[in-house]
């Protein structure tokens, strides 16, 4: 793999790390702006819907620079934005920080994908993509829990300042490491948006959208589910935090490894098994070993996903990958918010900590369906192509002979 991946994976690990690390700093950031943490998870949410409306945004801004060019200006952007975070003299201060750190998020990783998947041969642009990704699960094990002990020894403010420091590295890697690529001749933005027409596009994005919300549903609840179900401290969950990541980290590679070989059975077999995995945790969230085995499987069979996912809509973008591979990363950050929104529901009715697990296995099986339409699909209209193809090559019937 070339070395220009590693720039791209630590700019991956800074976004990762200053996207979650606020989660477990919120009770500090709240009572220093005195706020209520209710309140102070509005961080959560503008960081979330920046992404959302950022990745598009961005990325149309960036069809007139260089792809390398627009990586630097994404990883500037990253650091102003964590910079203000650190600095803010007031809340409303802090969420702008936020929302301008969010507006590089997506557009470095759908552009990104775009770069990584062009600096390698075509059956590697899979496990390049999950390369990159990387950076992501490694922040989920290192950069998040490391940043909240920071935050919660030395002030959540140290935490800010750190974050902008790893993006000034990115920076100077993407600058160093990344190769000048031209820049895309003929590229327009109802070029760009013309990709959405594909069906098959919206049926990948539709996928990443529940798929991973599938994940999501569980994991934004996990501290009331290991506390109240399985009988762990507060201060576990931490741990099972790093267990979640060390699962999305193997399950990233794995994904992106079996992808380039066989993209679609790779995904009926993760998003099944996710489906699976996440109704058995409404029982195994009662037990600590089975609970923790658990949080493992949901990590690894949820990130197994995300480099098949992301390839699919570069195949079926490829004239016009990076809005695409953008807006799909959005996409991720939609089916975050929308299950914490359906598991925040399912709590509020009475069913306890654990129902939110059986909205993520419906969301996950919901992909599951939407995977075999997307193959079903495929394989039907490569049967016309061989058809048209075959009534194009046959040769016209020879008049009978009047002798």
């Amino acid at each position: 793999m070339p070395l220009a991946l590693l720039a791209l994976a630590i700019g991956a690990f800074g976004i990762g790390t200053t996207e979650f690390v606020i989660m477990g700093l919120l009770p500090e950031v709240a009572g220093d702006f005195q706020v209520s943490i209710p309140a102070a998870g509005y961080l959560v949410t503008g960081y979330a819907l920046g992404v959302v409306l950022g990745a598009p945004l961005m990325t149309l801004l960036g069809t007139r620079v260089t792809r390398k060019r627009m990586l630097m200006l994404l990883m500037g952007l990253f650091i102003v934005g964590n910079t203000v975070s650190a600095l803010a003299p007031a809340f409303g201060v802090m969420l702008a920080g936020r929302v301008v750190a969010s507006l590089a998020h997506g557009a470095f990783f759908g552009i990104g994908s775009v770069v990584a998947a062009g600096l390698v041969a075509p059956q590697k642009k899979a496990g390049a993509i999950a390369m990159m990704f990387t950076g992501l699960t490694v922040a989920n094990v290192v950069g998040v829990p490391l940043g909240t002990f920071i935050g919660q020894s030395a002030g959540w403010r140290t935490t800010f300042f750190l974050v902008a420091a790893l993006g000034v590295v990115g920076l100077l890697g993407v600058a160093k490491l990344v190769p000048e690529q031209p820049k895309p001749e003929g590229v327009r933005i109802r070029h760009e948006l013309a990709a959405f027409r594909n069906v098959q596009v919206l049926l990948a994005m539709a996928m990443t959208v529940l798929g991973f919300g599938g994940v999501f549903a569980a994991i934004t609840y996990i501290t009331p589910m290991m506390t109240g179900a399985a009988g762990y401290s507060a201060a576990s969950v931490t741990w099972l935090l790093v267990l979640f990541g060390l699962g999305m980290v193997g399950g990233n590679l794995i994904g992106g490894r079996f992808a380039d070989r066989h993209l679609m059975p790779m995904l009926y077999v993760s998003l099944g098994a996710l489906a699976v995995v996440l109704a058995l945790f409404t029982v195994t969230a009662h037990d600590k070993i089975a609970a923790a085995v658990t949080i493992v499987l949901i990590g690894a069979l949820g990130f197994a996903t995300v480099p098949p996912l992301q390839k699919r809509v570069l195949d079926q973008a490829a004239g016009a990958p990076t809005l695409a591979s953008a807006v799909n990363i959005g996409a991720f950050n939609l089916g975050n918010a929308l299950a914490a929104w359906l598991g925040g529901l399912v709590i509020a009715a009475g069913l306890g900590y654990t129902a939110p697990n059986w909205v993520g296995a419906a969301l996950a099986a919901s992909a599951l369906v939407l995977a075999v339409l997307s193959g079903l699909l495929e394989r039907r209209e490569a049967g016309r192509s061989r058809i048209v193809a075959g009534s194009t090559l046959e040769p016209a019937p020879v008049p009978a002979s009047r002798h």
